[in-house]
């Protein structure tokens, strides 16, 4: 078995390679890559410019402390409420409709129109659902929502259904001989024991949208998305990569509330509640057993 997994994954890096040297036309642009990426970086990036988490000279800062009128923590405060509204809509939906999209709750031409459904929710990406929404109702952080919001019930449906066609049948099998509602059997069975795996995509979901807020911010949906476009278009690079630096330590906080979370919900006796060095360890280099990659 292990050598046959060996010859396609060698098969497929074959084929990969191939494939981009026909895209590539000229390899020699590659040449002074480097050089010029750390130029880039020493001059115009580093060191990161830590005004951002200054109070802003306008409007007056009414709070005690100026940091909570800074641009870091506005923008980042306005990207998490973002991703948290949009991401318990997107769950909440995404629940509703994946539960008619398994195969194992609904026959097939029940199942079929709701997983095209989905699949049309999620072809389109949260920043073309941002430019739609900015088109509709105007810039701000309703349009960011609602993007995001459609984004997330294509993308998590997907996922939802097809862990809840990977559950054990045994139960389903019983359920139905008991003749029990697709309702109860929906709420009393199937969402109690996939728990762990919806738990673990919703804050997986959580963490993207938090990282996705920055680029829907660049076509006006709202977030720390909104003052990276402008500093990028006055080319303050190093504010950039401040505001940069921010976005990934509070998406670090967020998977290891996530580890936290997630141990809460797995089978008594099956893993051990994680420490505190044990969960930050797993947040930056990975976890060995993941619930969860996407």
């Amino acid at each position: 078995m292990r050598k046959p997994f060996i010859f396609v994954i060698l098969s497929l890096f074959v084929l990969a390679w191939i494939t981009l040297n026909n895209l590539v036309d000229d390899w020699g642009r590659l040449e002074g890559g480097w050089e010029n990426l750390t130029t880039f970086v020493s001059e115009s990036m580093w060191p990161p410019n830590w005004s951002v988490l200054e109070a802003q000279s306008y409007p007056v800062c009414e709070k005690e402390i100026e940091f909570f009128c800074s641009v870091g923590y506005l923008g980042m405060i306005e990207t998490i409420k973002i991703a948290f509204v949009s991401t318990i809509l997107g769950f909440i939906g995404a629940l509703c409709l994946s539960s008619f999209a398994a195969r194992n709750l609904m026959p097939m031409y029940i199942a079929i129109p709701f997983r095209l459904l989905l699949s049309a929710t999620r072809s389109l990406p949260s920043l073309i659902w941002a430019i739609i929404f900015v088109i509709v109702i105007g810039f701000g952080p309703l349009a960011g929502v609602l993007a995001m919001t459609f984004y997330t019930i294509g993308y998590l449906g997907k996922l939802q259904y097809e862990t809840f066609e990977g559950m054990p049948s045994d139960s389903l099998e019983v359920s139905k001989a008991m003749g029990l509602s697709h309702a109860t059997t929906f709420t009393s069975i199937v969402i109690p024991e996939t728990a762990n795996h919806l738990l673990s995509q919703l804050m997986f979901m959580f963490e993207y949208n938090v990282r996705h807020g920055t680029v829907i911010g660049i076509v006006g949906a709202g977030g720390i998305g909104y003052y990276i476009n402008t500093y990028l278009k006055f080319l303050q690079y190093d504010k950039v990569l401040a505001l940069l630096i921010i976005i990934f330590i509070v998406v670090v906080i967020i998977d290891m509330l996530s580890l936290l979370l997630r141990s809460f919900v797995t089978d008594e006796g099956d893993v051990r509640r994680p420490s505190w060095m044990k969960t930050i360890r797993e947040a930056i280099f990975g976890s060995r057993n993941p619930s969860m990659k996407q």
